[in-house]
């Protein structure tokens, strides 16, 4: 099985700056993908910004700019440090990671998430 562990979230004023972080652990053979998305109150699951082995990204048009994606393969780690917060940005984040993993050292595509950590910006 593979594990991924959050950290980072908390309230903050708007304008504000928060750092995401999270590591993958468990029978990992390679880390494809790993991305963050978020979820606010009432709404669905919207992709934030994912990032490639290679560090290619991809962020959704209401964080260009504000939000940058890093990763650390040799750690197995994702970052997200947030920028500019508005209010509108208040949500549970989750943490995704697919690729690879062994169990019983037979290959198996795994498609992980995090538990959640909340980000919650005041006006």
């Amino acid at each position: 099985q593979v594990q991924l562990v959050e950290s980072g979230g908390g309230l903050v004023q708007a304008g504000g700056s928060l750092r995401l972080s999270c590591a993958a652990s468990g029978s990992i053979v390679t880390i494809n993908d790993m991305g963050w998305y978020r979820q606010a109150p009432g709404k669905q699951r919207d992709l934030v910004a994912t990032i490639t082995p290679a560090g290619k990204t991809n962020y959704a048009d209401s964080v260009k700019g504000r939000f940058t994606i890093s990763r650390d393969n040799s750690k197995n780690t994702v970052a997200l440090q947030m920028n500019d917060l508005s209010p509108e940005d208040t949500a549970v984040y989750y943490c995704n990671a697919k690729g690879v993993m062994s169990t019983s050292f037979i290959p198996e595509v795994f498609d992980a998430w995090g538990q959640g950590t909340l980000v919650t910006v005041s006006s």
